[in-house]
């Protein structure tokens, strides 16, 4: 059964360090609802109530488009191997580009990765468990390195073109607020 808490406990922070992928979903009022997987090391716990997570250059940037919008975020993690558990944590959130002073003192608790392009804060009002009985056992292998190896292959000058043409508005053409220098 489902059960609702107001902060996530050490138990959960702990079950999060541990997983390999979390999906994320955002909606602005009108438009496109977005589910969007996440993977290698971009997520931390802040504290109870608070979350961080990197967010790479990647085909579209429909997270950034909608936090304008609607600044409504559900991040959800789910037990692939192990005890059977699903974790969504409620809340809204925040977007910080590399020119931000915020973005500056987040980027220091990732490793260096090749294409970040914006750090997401979330305040979490609500965190919900479920049991996670029909999510399927899948073995992790390894993390994808394409994604690393395209953006050290762009480099910086690249990248920035990159986003201007392909991460600039969502697919309902929202504004991404990406700074365009």
């Amino acid at each position: 059964m489902a059960k609702i808490f107001d902060q996530i406990s050490d138990e959960l922070k702990e079950f999060i360090t541990h997983q390999n992928i979390f999906f994320v979903g955002t909606a602005a009022q009108e438009g496109r609802v977005n589910i969007s997987p996440k993977g290698m090391d971009t997520f931390r716990v802040i504290h109870k109530n608070c979350i961080v997570w990197l967010n790479l250059t990647g085909s579209g940037n429909e997270t950034a488009a909608h936090v304008l919008k609607n600044n409504r975020m559900t991040i959800m993690f789910c037990a692939f191997e192990g005890k059977p558990l699903i974790l969504r944590l409620y809340g809204s959130a925040k977007i910080y580009h590399q020119n931000e002073d915020t973005y500056q003192k987040y980027i220091t608790l990732f490793p260096e990765t090749p294409g970040s392009r914006q750090i997401i804060e979330m305040h979490v009002d609500m965190v919900q468990t479920s049991c996670g009985y029909a999510v399927p056992f899948m073995e992790f292998n390894e993390e994808r390195t394409q994604l690393k190896s395209w953006a050290e292959k762009q480099g910086e000058d690249r990248l920035k073109v990159y986003r201007k043409e392909k991460n600039a508005n969502s697919i309902d053409n929202f504004d991404t607020g990406l700074p365009m220098e």
